[in-house]
């Protein structure tokens, strides 16, 4: 949604959680945990006609560290999509 158009529903309607105080932090839910000590905070995008959401990694640097932290799918292990 991040090209502003609900992939369910096709509205435009759209908003963005990216500037949502606090991000991240030991008492958020805004956050994923990569590690025992490492999180990573998300951005959320709301479709305002259907309710559908979307998160992403909010700082690419974290990507690398999942990567190395993370299991992958199997369905990411056979280059499939």
């Amino acid at each position: 949604m991040k090209g502003h158009k609900c992939p369910k529903c096709g509205s435009t309607d759209i908003f963005a959680g990216t500037d949502v105080y606090p991000k991240s932090g030991p008492f958020t839910s805004n956050s994923i945990p990569i590690s025992l000590t490492s999180i990573a905070a998300l951005d959320n995008y709301v479709c305002g006609e259907c309710g559908y959401v979307e998160s992403y990694v909010a700082e690419t640097e974290k990507l690398k560290e999942i990567s190395k932290k993370w299991m992958k799918t199997k369905d990411s292990e056979r280059g499939e999509k």
